[in-house]
């Protein structure tokens, strides 16, 4: 039987919120919101009738229609040519004679990339910008075979293959004789080409820049498709919701008509498929058969429900697909509204697919189909090749970046609420961590501390000395977080508002007036940040002088940038408005937030010359996202559920490459009862965001309002939090540098161990910690796997050793969750009590040092300043190995480039699995 976890002082949860959580020092009641009771209502649950389903949703509805093993459309293999970084050919669908292009590239770090696109468009068509770190570099593709009907390539020096069959289309990609995966295998291909609407004239001549690029591209057998590419398909063109379609008292206008795009890929092999964030469900995706498929649309979802595929607040189109022999990612980069089917079969594998598994000496193999489906856009689409997870991982990271190194502080806990109401409450607040002896790094502000909710302003009666209070909190070594929002208030004499009026940055209607929404401040309109040039004004008012009353101690949280629109379209902006470039609004929805990210992000950057890195939470993202901060699981509630649920959405979120994710501590919506909250924050201190934050009329929740017994609970969760930072720094450093998450889900360092695949109630931190938060009321125990065949686990509470592979019950009391430390690496802490982060810098470090059966063990320290971008642009910074073995533990440099001058020392070394010596020498280097 394992021994206690992490944790305080034991026994049960005694007592309720004291009487200073109903009138907590210079509270002042915001006046009710008349607003938020006649779009909310009383009842705390999502009204579903805001919300579209497929059904609801044209586009959904129509390639849903669509039945398998009818695909129209033929590879024109004649028209193949091959180019220095891609291999184009024609397509045409044999229906309406309209020809597409696709365009086939072999990338470094095993990647293949597809996309199709119109060969003639009557206009433009959308491509995502600004994701990507950079054109991918591609790898030479030749032609190996070619059979009637058929042909094959090599794609780069991986040893993968594409077999391209010409009718119908189909592409089947191959590792040496594995089958990975097939592309249209079902015939779900779906183009809906631009055409004109029906009774009007259409254009004289194609989009400009794709009638360049026919010159180049162009090839033999499209005479025919030519000259009826403008052909319209009348069939999908008179469908309802073609041209124009309403929901509930909204109308989309539709200029373009039908634009969406579809493609399904089939992979054998594989039963278990995650990603795709964001939705409140279990970490493997389930099948969408007979249900709604899992939507992609970033929405301001008013108390979310959990275990289903709605959308929520932002948006990855990245899915992994796992089993203990390959893993394999599929990125596809469309900022539209998506659905992405799942379905699993075996009966419904390609012919090809089942000559395989007959050459390969097996029986029939599982298989997972996944179909995407989006409004607009082109279909580009990347296979990610592994075969590994943490191969899939950096292939990811190669093409959208890594997550951000957060300033040091971003790490440690911060404290929220909507709202605390003047600086006096601020300043009490502060007090009480004091008091009671409770680390923080950081309070925040939500929307009543703007002037009439006009952002970049302070209240002037409730926060008359802003500057005075961030130094104060300075002084503590704390900082300050204000709430930024990207609806700005119509109002003449506001600035912001005047300013972006007179130059022309916001999002504009169809009608090309300034889009104008409902939100927080009454009626608002909508900056337009796919617009460099705003994004470039946007970021200009972080400076000093331009956001009166800030400092380099405050920091800035981007809420309700799905955007949220109240009095919009499934509470959002409409799709006909109109953004730079004459973009509709359709086509790069799931980028607003962002783009918002980005710009804000950069404004801090700017505001120190360049110098300090940025700290920026966003509730919306998108592929990309990570490199410009933090996101979270959005408006939860106090519910066990809840806290449950939190454990698969960052999981999923990390897999996503967002590795900075969290959770509102204690729920967002209603009261928490003192059991739930204690679990809450022993579930927090070991995610990688760690904030607590609740709704404007819960009662107050501060950590000591719970009676002395529940404090010393909550107490004993932040000093663990912080005793372990060392660790969760190194661990950021190493995410920052190759794109594994820093909170991974089991399988991504057991990848054959299947007892893992569909587990979420537990995870690793790094490669060294496990953690089971408790989430279940009154549990007594908890069932806790130890994977890795031959390996050992310690509890980090006790020091015992257990072997794995086992399922332990533990026992749990109120002060302990079960954490466990790999054998075989090393934890570095700092076990000093301090106030906040920047308190610790220059105590003294213990190692943990968890032996594995072999006596051996390995780990890593990084330090740097904290805060700037040095370590990057200067090389300041000490990255340094421990290893034991054989007796000795020896610390050398992981990284002989950085050097950086630190007062902290390695004062005590533990090590766990080890019998007592008979003496310990400590050498010096050269001796």
């Amino acid at each position: 039987m394992a021994c206690g976890g992490v944790g305080g002082p034991g026994g049960g949860v005694k007592g309720q919120p004291s009487a200073k959580m109903a009138a907590a020092p210079g509270r002042q009641r915001p006046a009710p919101l008349l607003l938020w009771a006649l779009l909310l209502g009383a009842a705390l649950a999502v009204d579903r009738s805001n919300f579209k389903t497929c059904e609801q949703s044209s586009f959904c509805r129509r390639q849903r229609s669509l039945q398998p093993g009818r695909s129209p459309y033929r590879a024109l293999l004649e028209s193949l040519q091959l180019g220095p970084g891609a291999a184009t050919l024609q397509l045409v669908n044999e229906a309406t004679k309209v020809p597409l292009l696709l365009e086939l590239s072999g990338l470094r770090e095993n990647t293949t990339r597809i996309r199709i696109r119109e060969l003639h468009p009557l206009r433009p068509r959308f491509e995502v910008p600004d994701v990507l770190l950079g054109e991918p570099q591609p790898e030479p593709l030749t032609v190996t075979g070619r059979e009637e009907g058929s042909l094959e390539l090599a794609l780069g020096p991986g040893g993968h293959r594409l077999l391209l069959t010409a009718k119908p289309f189909r592409m089947d990609l191959l590792r040496g004789r594995q089958l990975l995966a097939s592309i249209n295998a079902r015939g779900l291909l779906v183009f809906e080409h631009l055409r004109p609407r029906p009774g009007s004239d259409p254009p004289k001549e194609p989009a400009e820049e794709e009638a360049a690029a026919e010159g180049q591209e162009g090839g033999a057998g499209t005479e025919n498709a030519d000259s009826q590419s403008e052909k319209p398909a009348e069939e999908a063109a008179e469908e309802p919701g073609s041209w124009e379609e309403t929901f509930k008292t909204h109308t989309d206008s539709k200029p373009n008509g039908p634009t969406s795009v579809g493609l399904d890929f089939s992979l054998p092999g594989f039963e278990h498929v995650y990603g795709i964030p964001e939705h409140a469900d279990n970490l493997r995706l389930r099948t969408t058969e007979g249900g709604d498929p899992y939507r992609l649309y970033n929405l301001d979802v008013f108390q979310y429900e959990l275990y289903n595929p709605m959308a929520l607040y932002g948006s990855v189109p990245l899915l992994l697909a796992h089993s203990a022999r390959s893993t394999l990612g599929l990125f596809w980069l469309n900022a539209a509204e998506t659905w992405v089917d799942i379905s699993s079969n075996t009966a419904g594998k390609t012919l090809f697919g089942k000559l395989l598994d007959y050459m390969q000496g097996g029986g029939e193999t599982p298989q997972t189909d996944v179909r995407w489906m989006s409004e607009s856009g082109i279909i580009d689409v990347f296979l990610l090749l592994g075969p590994t997870p943490a191969a899939v991982a950096g292939q990811y990271a190669a093409l959208t970046g890594t997550q951000a190194l957060p300033p040091l502080f971003a790490l440690g806990y911060h404290q929220s609420r909507w709202n605390y109401n003047d600086e006096e409450d601020v300043a009490a607040v502060e007090r009480g961590f004091e008091e009671h002896a409770l680390p923080c790094d950081v309070l925040w502000l939500d929307i009543e501390h703007a002037d009439g909710k006009r952002y970049f302003t302070w209240d002037p009666s409730k926060f008359p000395q802003p500057r005075a209070m961030l130094e104060r909190l300075a002084a503590k070594k704390r900082k300050m977080v204000s709430i930024v929002d990207p609806h700005i208030k119509v109002d003449s004499a506001y600035r912001v508002h005047s300013e972006l009026r007179a130059r022309g940055f916001y999002v504009k209607t169809k009608d090309g007036g300034d889009y104008e929404g409902w939100c927080w401040p009454g009626s608002a309109a909508y900056p337009d940040f796919t617009n460099p040039e705003m994004r470039a004004w946007w970021a200009s008012m972080f400076a000093y002088d331009q956001y009166e009353g800030s400092t380099e101690n405050l920091f800035t949280w981007n809420d309700m940038n799905e955007p949220s629109v109240f009095s919009g379209p499934e509470v959002t902006m409409h799709k006909d408005a109109v953004h730079h470039g004459g973009w509709e609004h359709r086509d790069l929805h799931n980028l607003y937030g962002f783009y918002v990210q980005m710009a804000t992000a950069e404004g801090q950057i700017q505001r120190s010359g360049g110098r300090q890195r940025p700290f920026v939470l966003s509730r919306a993202f998108f592929a990309g996202s990570q490199r410009y901060g933090a996101v979270w699981t959005g408006d939860n509630a106090a519910e066990w559920e809840h806290l449950k649920i939190s454990i698969p959405m960052c999981l999923s979120f990390g897999l996503a490459g967002l590795s900075f994710c969290g959770a509102d501590v204690g729920g967002f919506f209603k009261n928490p009862e003192p059991e739930l909250l204690v679990r809450w924050y022993q579930a927090g201190a070991f995610q990688p965001f760690f904030r607590a934050h609740a709704h404007l009329d819960t009662v107050r929740r501060e950590p000591w309002l719970f009676g002395e017994e529940n404090a010393a609970l909550i107490r004993a969760a932040l000093r663990q939090r912080y005793a372990l930072l060392p660790f969760w720094y190194t661990a950021f450093y190493r995410c920052h540098r190759h794109g594994l998450p820093v909170m991974r889900p089991l399988w991504m360092e057991y990848p054959e161990d299947t007892t893992t695949f569909a587990m979420d109630d537990q995870y690793l931190i790094d490669r060294a910690l496990l953690v089971h938060p408790v989430t279940e009321q009154g549990a007594r125990g908890v069932q806790v796997y130890l994977p890795g065949k031959g390996e050992v686990w310690y509890d980090v509470a006790c020091h015992q050793k257990h072997h794995a592979p086992q399922t332990l019950y533990v026992p749990v009391t109120m002060s302990s969750i079960p954490v466990y430390q790999r054998g075989g690496t090393v934890v570095p802490r700092q076990d000093r009590v301090r106030r906040s982060t920047e308190c610790m810098k220059g105590d003294p470090f213990t190692l943990y040092v968890a032996l594995s059966p072999q006596g051996t063990a390995e780990g890593d320290l990084f330090l740097d300043d904290g805060e700037s971008f040095d370590y990057a642009t200067a090389a300041r910074y000490l990255h340094r190995r421990f290893t034991f073995a054989g007796n000795t533990l020896t610390a050398s440099s992981a990284d002989p480039r950085g050097s950086f001058e630190t007062t902290a020392w390695v004062e005590r070394v533990v090590i766990l699995g080890a019998g007592k010596p008979a003496a310990v020498v400590l050498r010096p280097a050269g001796e």
